[in-house]
């Protein structure tokens, strides 16, 4: 293991990715340990939060249709946080992170959704608080990608501090979904009936006189779907005050200090799944009564540019109550006496989503936001059943199909994506101008992308895996152990292999020869880019029809999909029909996936598609599971419909 351990921190070192202040696990030198000093009396600790919102949009963030007098009242009492980002523009991952302290990239737990196991060592942060004596409670979603056990005292829809000891220190939790991307969906009868009936009339928005973001065109159904949207965060605004008047009442205000945050972006197309601002940008508002003052940055009232991530949360709340910080936690607290420095760049992931796969991954300081895609043939927006039925999503399709679109407008819906995005947002909040081409800005991108390689490779993105792969190399083990042993994960050869997706097919000899390398992954990466260039040589077509044996599934998945959109289905399609029949589900969706994007050349395999479908049910129609069988059902119902065109 230690030898593992120093081949790779000498390639960090060959590859100067262990620049100074950027502390990434595995780089030499010391490593700052957050010093805790336990408090005379151990504070109360309430987390709300709230689903699918974007920071700007409430009041005290400067948003002047905002109405959201319960939240800004908080904020004047809190210190507001201006930079604080989710580490995933998806609930699951973004709240794998949140309860452990670790990226969701380095336990495998990324992918919504699924089921991954995580090592004995890494534990939920609320475990280290009732072993401390605090009670935890949980109201009431989890959704963390992996199954927790004896992390709360009660996690249920009436989970509530109350139910504690007397004198018992809470950390509590309650989350609101009423700003969920699913609210915003149905007739007008029907979110009147359940919202804005609740709402005063002088609460109720104007959808006339909402600024719409550039990149959305401006059409009457686009309104009315903006305007519910402010009216559900008012209406979440009102549950946050009847919460902070129950602590109120409760005698408990003075001893409890308060989070406000979200967990991603809104739900809405490029907002939430993606790696703009507008996915991970999310409030952040914290209030710390009078006798906990010292644990606050600022005065009440007051607001910081602290750059501040999800997997920062953690190690504070820890901290906050005296508890030592576990050393595998990859943040750093930001309250409190002793707390770490501030940190100089924040991380986002987006990967697999439903039946959509995706691997891009972003690092953004306070004014420049770096992006690398590493599956630029894909589409921002790709088909996907779930985001595909809101009746958003609908208009915005029929504006595309109509051509009602603008220049800024159809650069989401563009079929594929640029390897690397750069974005100044102080100059571009939007993040429309592209500015990784400029030679102006060439050494603010080298910078961004060193630290960018410098997080995959320091934290053991188990994202340069499939999904299916990863799980594959876990057997016996889980994802997060698997990826430290360079025997099993040689990442840095990988993602070598990554890169090339995409490149230009000045590199195709290269990678016919990485597909015959020794490692799967590898191979795989040389299947994806040889697809993508789509090249019809005769050498490359040998290559990819000697892969519809490897032992990999996903090689002969990539290299069948490959060869199928080559126009040589004869030999390729009857692998992608077998791999409907594998055992492991992720094996299943990855193939079921390829299939949909053959189109009407899956027709031959109509049955073995239905009789697919058939597995992930059980005999009362219901769903096997709500992972992956959901999912590979999504996929194969798109494949059936693009069978008939």
């Amino acid at each position: 293991m230690s030898t593992n351990k120093s081949t790779r921190r000498n390639f960090l070192k060959a590859m100067g990715l262990c620049a100074s202040g950027v502390a990434v696990s595995g780089c030499g030198g010391p490593v700052r340990r957050t010093v805790y000093r336990a408090p005379a009396e151990k504070p109360n600790i309430l987390w709300i939060t709230c689903e699918d919102v974007s920071s700007p949009y409430l009041g005290c963030y400067g948003d002047i249709f905002a109405r959201t007098p319960n939240i800004d009242s908080l904020a004047e009492a809190s210190v507001l946080y201006t930079k604080a980002f989710a580490t995933a523009p998806v609930c699951a991952p973004s709240r794998s992170c949140l309860v452990t302290g670790v990226y969701a990239t380095s336990t495998g737990t990324q992918h919504l959704r699924s089921d991954v196991k995580l090592p004995r060592e890494i534990k939920c942060f609320p475990e280290y608080l009732r072993a401390a004596g605090y009670y935890c409670s949980n109201n009431y979603k989890k959704d963390y990608n992996f199954k927790d056990v004896n992390v709360w005292d009660e996690s249920s829809d009436t989970a509530h501090w109350r139910r504690r000891k007397p004198g018992q220190p809470f950390f509590s939790v309650f989350n609101f979904t009423s700003t969920h991307q699913g609210q915003i969906n149905g007739s007008d009868e029907e979110f009147f009936d359940k919202y804005t009936s609740k709402l005063k009339p002088e609460e109720r928005h104007d959808g006339k006189k909402i600024p719409l973001p550039p990149y959305y065109p401006d059409t009457p159904f686009v309104r009315k779907i903006w305007t519910r949207y402010y009216n559900l965060i008012t209406f979440m605004d009102k549950q946050v005050g009847d919460l902070l008047n129950r602590l109120e009442a409760d005698g408990l205000a003075d001893n409890t200090i308060v989070f406000f945050f979200s967990d991603h972006g809104l739900g809405i197309p490029r907002f939430k799944r993606t790696l703009y601002d507008s996915g991970l940008h999310v409030p952040l508002i914290i209030r710390f009564p009078r006798r906990y003052q010292n644990f606050s940055p600022l005065r009440a009232g007051r607001r910081t540019d602290r750059l501040v991530s999800f997997v920062d949360f953690a190690p504070t709340v820890l901290h906050l109550a005296g508890l030592p910080v576990p050393a595998y936690m990859q943040g750093r607290a930001f309250l409190g006496a002793g707390a770490g420095l501030p940190r100089e760049y924040i991380f986002g992931a987006s990967s697999r989503v439903d039946e959509a796969y995706e691997f891009s991954r972003c690092v953004r300081d306070k004014r420049y936001k770096y992006i690398r895609n590493y599956m630029p043939h894909l589409p921002y927006i790709q088909p996907s059943e779930y985001p595909d039925r809101a009746e958003i999503m609908q208009e915005l399709l029929r504006a595309v199909a109509e051509e009602k679109l603008s220049s800024v407008q159809k650069l989401h819906w563009a079929p594929t994506k640029p390897l690397e995005e750069l974005y100044d947002t102080l100059a571009d909040r939007h993040e429309i101008n592209n500015l990784a081409a400029l030679p102006q800005t060439r050494r603010i991108l080298e910078r961004l992308r060193k630290v960018h390689l410098q997080w995959m490779i320091g934290t053991h993105d188990t994202g340069l895996l499939s999904e299916a792969e990863m799980h594959i190399r876990s057997e016996g083990s889980t994802p997060y152990e698997m990826a430290q042993q360079i025997g099993k994960y040689p990442q840095w050869r990988i993602f070598a292999a990554a890169e090339l997706v995409g490149k230009g097919p000045s590199n195709i000899p290269k990678l016919i020869r990485l597909l015959s390398d020794s490692d799967s992954a590898v191979r795989y990466w040389a299947a994806v880019a040889l697809s993508v260039l789509g090249s019809g040589a005769r050498p490359v077509i040998e290559a990819l029809t000697g892969r519809l044996e490897d032992s990999s599934p996903n090689v002969r998945f990539a290299s069948a999909g490959a060869l199928c959109k080559l126009g040589l289905c004869e030999n390729a399609l009857p692998v992608l029909a077998e791999g409907l029949e594998e055992q492991r589900e992720e094996t299943i969706l990855y193939a079921a996936r390829e299939i949909q994007g053959l189109g009407s050349k899956a027709r031959p395999i109509v049955q073995q598609i239905r009789e697919a479908q058939g597995r992930c049910k059980n005999s009362d129609g219901t769903y096997k599971n709500n992972n992956h069988a959901m999912f590979i059902d999504w996929a194969l119902k798109y494949a059936l419909e693009n069978c008939r065109e």
